[in-house]
């Protein structure tokens, strides 16, 4: 058996590779998407994200975080997960499959509607993967994890590039995300090696619905926070001024997610391991702190020193694109 220690060395290990490898794939994805659509392309995808991601963000129900916590989680804890998580994915669906034209009538284009009944399909996939995923979190498997996101962001990156080849236009990046999702969800079930069971009992569930809770809250409100303003030019401007918006605060936010992904896959996992002993959780809490600035200090200011560079050569790709 492995020491917590070295479980949290090799997560963070895996964890910085894998953020690493992703962050470059985004980067070169994000270079030939940029060339390939319009700025309108993304507003489309923008303007129904705020629905997307709270709809995920319910679907989840925190149980990944909750079944982290529960103290001796057996089969039947995550198998309750796993059924619940499908019947919130399908009503959700269902909810957003009624409500599509609405939503395209509040911003004025009619458009909207197959879009968002297409890309929310994502809720169905995502649900089944939710339970796979908490055993992966639970276990500390960052290295299966971070092969499974890398092969996962590549091949939808592909298609997503093939599609906008092809004139498909933002079919192209809502096809990415159910590509994306689809790849975690099968191999999810491949590295964790859990399978669920039609032996259906939501009790677990009942006792860990006070802890998802407040997770589901917290994360409500700060997807709505991030993505209010996405709505309001939706709604007043046009789907260009989304795209501009939701492309500037992707790349503005690229270098800190690196890190609090990395952090993220490890934490809480540790944390609760240590969490009868109040002085081990100090000292892990210290050391999380003091990679994170080792990293992210040098990180941020090399970033900060080429960003003019970096950021003029991708808005000048998409203005040859606009001009050509």
């Amino acid at each position: 058996m492995e020491s917590l220690k070295e479980k949290t060395a090799r997560g963070l290990l895996w964890g910085s590779l894998s953020n690493g490898i992703q962050q470059l794939l985004n980067v070169v994805i994000g270079i030939f998407l940029g060339r390939l659509l319009d700025t309108s392309d993304w507003g489309m995808v923008g303007m129904i994200t705020i629905f997307t991601a709270i709809g995920a963000c319910l679907q989840e129900g925190g149980f990944i975080a909750a079944l982290n916590k529960r103290k001796g989680a057996t089969h039947n804890d995550f198998n309750a997960v796993f059924w619940t998580s499908l019947g919130i994915g399908l009503t959700f669906y269902i909810l957003m499959f009624v409500c599509a034209p609405l939503i395209s009538a509040f911003y004025g284009v009619p458009s909207l509607t197959p879009l968002t009944r297409y890309i929310c399909l994502s809720f169905l996939i995502s649900s089944l993967s939710t339970a796979p995923r908490a055993w992966l979190f639970r276990n500390m498997m960052v290295r299966e994890t971070s092969i499974m996101t890398i092969i996962s962001l590549a091949v939808s990156g592909i298609v997503a590039v093939a599609m906008a080849f092809a004139g498909m236009a933002y079919w192209g990046i809502a096809t990415q995300n159910i590509v994306y999702i689809s790849m975690v969800t099968l191999l999810s079930y491949h590295f964790s090696g859990w399978r669920p069971n039609m032996r259906i009992d939501l009790r677990p569930v009942r006792e860990m619905i006070g802890f998802s809770s407040r997770l589901i809250i917290t994360n409500v409100v700060n997807i709505v926070n991030l993505n209010f303003f996405s709505v309001l030019l939706g709604k007043f401007y046009t789907t260009s001024d989304v795209g501009n918006y939701t492309q500037a605060n992707k790349w503005n936010t690229m270098g800190s997610s690196l890190i609090s992904n990395i952090i993220y896959g490890i934490a809480q996992p540790v944390f609760t391991k240590v969490e009868e002993d109040r002085d081990r959780q100090k000292a892990v809490l210290r050391k999380l702190l003091r990679f994170t600035a080792f990293i992210t200090f040098p990180l941020m200011l090399g970033l900060s020193l080429v960003a003019k560079e970096f950021i003029g050569h991708v808005s000048d790709t998409r203005n040859d694109k606009q001009r050509n």
